[in-house]
């Protein structure tokens, strides 16, 4: 079997098994929060452009809103980056690299945790490599233009829309172009110059958007970075940064990718593949290793820095393992722990059934327990209801649970047009992208001389609130205690009517306490 084919047989079975996992587990509470989004499309949204929530509702529309519907796209861009991946290494170094650089992007935690949920990242690592190498082809035809040089744009353009860290691949082509003498003259052809003006074009729907929304997205991200409140010295959130690279990417696999990246650097000004491929990792990876000397950023942040950088490792080291045995025995057993942390982080069930523990968070905790816990909050407002003689309606105290209900919902009451099924207290802060759809607080406008609820607390404002005069329940994380501030002031009562727990081989996975919030009279000025 040649490497091509055996390649094509390696990512197709595996995304046949990465399919049939989709709907063994809950979704993750970002996919919850971007099923949401799909169901109310819209140019950009509060922290993300509109990319995941487009392909959420073409997989959905076709399969339904379930775990599957959700997730369809997920292995599929994993399969597509895997083959990129590989004819780009071929194309680079030989089939041969190209194989070893597929096998190890999918033995990566990372990876196939990626791969199976369906988040902004896998379209953005998607949309960055395709552009990376569409990018190298266009480099290959220099000096005659190409149209691979307004594809790398629009490429680029589509990742900037799933994820705006993808507007750093503008900076790796610009420094590729200005720091390789045989380039420099690209800047006076117009080929970069329609890659940026098509790319230009990708950036109105979020720039409009925020222009209409107060730049919300850069307050957002301003604060997501941990400078909001200042920029300090904090060594010990670098070795966090560093030290969650290597469990995300398996400790093995992370020091070979290390190793590879530094030892390649003294060829940086005589091989042009390393160059281009450094100058792909670089600026990410810097970027957010400057942010975590103040506040540790997540390994899936600079998880586009890695494309660049795996591709140099392999540069660096396939020769090396072909040419020694230990080498190879070494690459075998990095390989085989990382597939054995992938698939202990996508099924820890493995370690509990067998009575291990995790010394850390569960990874897989965040798949499980919201169907089973929704339930039980669907019935307890459904026994209320009928007992009270009324029709309640829902809060959660964040996104995650909102968002989470709202997607387990049986009966899902919306109660009018982009109203979300469950709402997240009220504030005069915008916190999410709830700050944007309907809320229970808001006002609507009624025609002139209908009379106004005696209840209100005050009249100022235009319209009335439908809620006034009606009773909700409050679902909160257990953790904590009592009931916030803006849910009390604003209810007449309230009483705690259960706690919901979930429990996994004895783990407590989920603990709400829920509470009944009588009379709601809006929020006193």
């Amino acid at each position: 079997m040649s490497t091509t084919r055996a390649v094509w047989f390696f990512v197709g079975a595996l995304t046949v098994i990465r399919l049939s996992m989709l709907a063994t587990t809950d979704l993750e509470f970002d996919e919850a929060h971007y099923w949401m989004w799909s169901e109310r499309l819209a140019p950009a949204y509060f922290s993300k452009g509109p990319g995941v929530a487009f392909a959420m509702r073409a997989s959905t529309a076709i399969f339904g809103a379930n775990e599957f519907g959700v997730r369809f796209f997920s292995p599929l861009l994993g399969a597509g980056t895997s083959l990129l991946l590989f004819y780009f290494a071929r194309r680079l170094f030989s089939a041969t690299a190209g194989l070893w650089a597929v096998v190890a992007l999918n033995a990566t935690p990372i990876f196939n945790i990626g791969a199976l949920l369906m988040t902004i990242d896998a379209l953005s690592v998607f949309f960055w490599l395709a552009a990376m190498f569409t990018f190298w082809l266009a480099l290959e035809k220099s000096p005659r233009f190409s149209w691979y040089w307004p594809l790398t744009g629009l490429l680029i353009g589509l990742g900037f829309l799933s994820k705006y860290t993808n507007a750093f691949e503008l900076v790796s082509i610009l420094l590729v172009l200005a720091l390789a003498p045989r380039l420099r003259q690209e800047f006076a052809r117009p080929g970069l110059y329609l890659l940026l003006g098509i790319f230009g074009l990708c950036t109105v729907p979020p720039i409009v958007w925020n222009a209409q929304h107060a730049w919300i997205t850069l307050v957002h991200l301003r604060s997501r970075g941990g400078v909001g409140h200042g920029f300090g010295l904090h060594p010990v959130e670098i070795l966090e940064f560093l030290g969650e690279h290597f469990l995300a990417y398996s400790p093995f696999l992370f020091l070979a990718l290390a190793w590879g990246v530094i030892g390649s650097w003294r060829r940086l000004n005589q091989q042009f593949k390393v160059l281009f491929l450094m100058w792909f990792g670089l600026p990410v990876f810097t970027f957010y290793l400057l942010l975590s000397i103040n506040k540790s950023a997540a390994p899936n942040w600079d998880g586009l820095a890695f494309l660049g950088f795996g591709l140099l490792a392999i540069y660096f080291w396939w020769e090396r393992v072909e040419a020694s045995f230990m080498l190879r025995l070494c690459a075998v057993v990095a390989l085989l722990v990382g597939l054995s942390m992938s698939v202990i982080a996508l099924n820890t069930d493995l370690l509990r059934s067998a009575g291990y523990e995790l010394w850390r968070n569960d990874p897989s905790d965040r798949m499980r327990g919201w169907k089973s816990a929704t339930g039980a909050v669907e019935k307890m407002r459904n026994d209320l209801e009928a007992q009270l003689g009324e029709k309640l309606f829902l809060i959660a105290d964040a996104r995650d649970r909102a968002s989470e209900i709202s997607f387990y919902l049986h009966d899902k009451r919306t109660e009018g047009p982009g109203h979300p099924p469950v709402y997240i207290i009220e504030s005069q802060d915008i916190v999410n992208q709830f700050s944007f759809w309907p809320r229970y607080d808001e006002f609507i406008e009624v025609n002139p001389g209908i009379q106004r609820p005696e209840s209100e607390v005050y009249t100022e404002e235009n319209g009335i609130n439908p809620f006034v005069g009606r009773s909700a329940l409050f679902i909160r994380d257990g953790e904590k205690d009592g009931v916030p501030h803006n849910i009390r002031v604003a209810f007449q009562s309230t009483e705690s009517v259960g706690t919901i727990e979930v429990r996994r081989y004895g783990k407590l996975l989920r603990r709400w306490q829920v509470f009944l919030c009588r009379n709601y009279r809006t929020l006193p000025l």
